[in-house]
């Protein structure tokens, strides 16, 4: 005979022919020389070399292990004391009783939705090969479809689905505010002036349903949308009218573009003209027009002024004749201003010139 001793948390297992013979637990025991037995950790899953069908029909086995079965369809994750140990496939599995406590979840593959998973696992990796994985930016929102049929909206983050036969898509949209320049439109007014003008769109997508499914590339269709209305709009409307309305037609055009776009699941923030662009022999009439309108103002000031300065004279005239000394103060005064452009002077006329300047300084 020979004493053999099993250490504490692990058993014992004498099996012959396929068949549990003996089911030692922890303690000393006497076993024939010819005997061979195995060791199990009870802190580790149970590998036997025979079908676990055979062995837990002993029912002194089978009352220390725990028995799972993963179908086909399932994925099992096993924890062990509260954290992750292992990932079971398809298959019929056995845990130890022992101090370890294992507890398992079962996953269903036959739907992409991911329920009581562990966000951890996923973040970490360990079911990489089992999962989908879809990304939304912090300024996206998108739409699940599986196998064509929308299932829900889709916030921003990491979305997980599981690996089968499903056929997944993400439709996503950008929900900042956007804006798009539409720009050379060539458009004709009423009274036939042709017109080259340039104006900008902002807008913000809100209705993902409208904006991803009931409307195919519903930028593009904004776009369309946008060149209709300032089409309509300036076209009713002549150069003139054009010229001096432009923020008035501008609004208006906004209004229609709100009420369009909301059919497209966007709602239009602001919109605007950038420029208008004139041709050649337009824009040379243009100037004319404008400086003729300048040289007409020059002209009225000119004579606004020469109105003002005669009415001065006169009134200057007036006192003079009324006052001999202002008079004389004048002459005085214009004396002065010829003297300042003189630099020599030379008499050539005998005395009497300088006696009649002399007169001009006597009363």
């Amino acid at each position: 005979m020979i004493r053999i001793n099993i250490p504490a948390n692990h058993v014992g297992l004498m099996i012959q022919e396929g068949q549990v013979r003996r089911v030692m637990t922890a303690g000393k025991y006497w076993i024939w020389p010819l005997e061979v037995y195995h060791l199990y950790n009870m802190d580790e899953k149970f590998l036997p070399s025979e079908p676990l069908t055979v062995l837990q029909q002993n029912e002194e086995l089978a009352a220390k292990l725990n028995f799972v079965d993963i179908a086909d369809h399932e994925l099992g994750i096993v924890y062990k004391d509260g954290n992750y140990h292992e990932l079971l496939k398809p298959g019929r599995y056995a845990y130890w009783k022992g101090a370890a406590l294992f507890t398992f979840v079962k996953a269903d593959l036959r739907s992409c939705e991911m329920v009581d998973i562990d966000p951890a696992l996923l973040e970490k990796g360990v079911l990489t090969p089992f999962v989908r994985m879809y990304t939304l930016s912090t300024f996206e929102k998108g739409l699940l479809l599986i196998n064509g049929v929308v299932i829900r909206p889709l916030s921003a983050g990491n979305h997980y689905f599981w690996k089968n036969n499903d056929v997944i898509s993400v439709m996503k949209a950008d929900t900042r505010q956007l804006s798009t320049d539409i720009n050379g439109q060539e458009v004709l007014t009423r009274d036939k002036a042709q017109l080259r003008i340039n104006f900008t769109v902002q807008y913000r997508i809100v209705d993902l349903q409208k904006a991803l499914l009931e409307n195919n590339e519903c930028e593009r269709q904004l776009y369309l949308q946008m060149q209709l209305i300032l089409r309509e709009l300036v076209g009713k409307s002549t150069f003139d009218e054009l010229m001096e309305n432009k923020d008035s037609i501008a609004a208006e055009a906004h209004a229609k573009a709100v009420e369009s776009a909301e059919k497209l699941g966007i709602t239009v923030t602001s919109l605007g003209m950038k420029d208008i662009i004139l041709p050649g022999d337009i824009k040379d009439i243009m100037n004319q027009v404008l400086v003729a309108e300048k040289r007409a103002q020059a002209n009225v000031i000119m004579r606004r002024e020469e109105t003002a300065s005669t009415r001065s004279l006169l009134n200057t005239a007036k006192l003079m004749e009324d006052n001999a000394m202002l008079f004389k103060l004048k002459e005085m005064e214009y004396v002065e201003k010829i003297a300042e452009k003189i630099h020599t002077i030379t008499l050539s006329g005998g005395s009497q010139v300088v006696d009649q300047l002399k007169q001009l300084f006597v009363k």
